[in-house]
């Protein structure tokens, strides 16, 4: 997520690459970054007095917090799913402002959903600060910190699910005799086409699917199956399983 915000925010002009560093410790990944994203400052080593971004594994917070206050960092924004601004707040400076968010991967290409909330000693400055970063790459909602699991249920993890619709969708007009080129084409101009429709329409996404399903047709036919095997229900549990996910990892304990 971290690769994708940082190339994100370059494609789409937040900043000139030469202004941006990024901390990577690990040398194979620091070439990979290097080879990936042109001009833009990559060492083991952060910089001291400039606002931070964390992009690191939850898990690894506790190693990047003590970097980032020897570094003098004058506010921090955090990608670290499910770890709390008040445990980060802990482990910086007193009065450190600390805002969290929640992108997508889509922000690689300008399109990316995220949310961002503020810690306790954000002003109005910082938040706007933050979601300046987040609307280069996409749109951007704010939000109270007790939301965002929520966020990162729906939105964070939500591209993945997507993709592995994408996946079946391609291997099922396979085996009903399309190419595997043709198939992958096809699906992904139906989604694109029906994300666009669903994000440009004033409607809810009943009366769009209302709109192209003609009774005794195929479409009705074929989300009957869907209806038949609870989709409702499946979609809400693997939400809630990824939801329920977030809040465990804001509870990991200490190393």
């Amino acid at each position: 997520m971290g690769s994708a915000l940082l190339l994100g925010l370059v494609k789409h002009g937040w900043a000139k690459p030469e202004d941006l560093h990024v901390v990577e410790p690990d040398a194979g990944r620091r070439l990979v970054l290097r080879s990936t994203v042109d001009k833009v400052s990559i060492g083991c080593e952060t910089v001291v007095g400039v606002d931070a971004v964390i992009a690191v594994k939850p898990k690894d917070v506790d190693i990047v917090l003590p970097a980032l206050t020897t570094a003098e960092a004058p506010r921090v924004l955090s990608i670290a799913a499910g770890i709390r601004c008040e445990v980060l707040e802990a482990g910086l400076p007193e009065g450190t402002p600390v805002l969290r968010c929640m992108p997508n991967t889509p922000a690689l290409v300008g399109q990316g959903a995220a949310a961002v909330a503020a810690g306790s000693s954000a002003s109005a400055d910082d938040l706007d600060w933050a979601a300046g970063i987040l609307k280069a790459v996409g749109t951007v909602e704010t939000v109270a910190e007790a939301d965002l699991d929520a966020v990162t249920g729906l939105s964070g993890s939500g591209p993945a699910y997507l993709f592995r619709l994408a996946e079946v969708m391609i291997s099922a007009g396979v085996e009903q005799g399309l190419t595997a080129q043709m198939a992958h084409r096809l699906t992904c101009q139906t989604l694109l086409g029906a994300a666009t429709m669903l994000a440009s329409s004033d409607g809810h996404p009943e009366a769009l699917r209302a709109q192209v399903t003609s009774p005794g047709g195929t479409t009705a036919a074929g989300l009957a199956v869907l209806e038949e095997a609870d989709f409702e229900g499946l979609v809400g549990r693997v939400i809630s399983a990824a939801v329920q996910r977030s809040r465990e990892l804001g509870r990991i304990p200490k190393n």
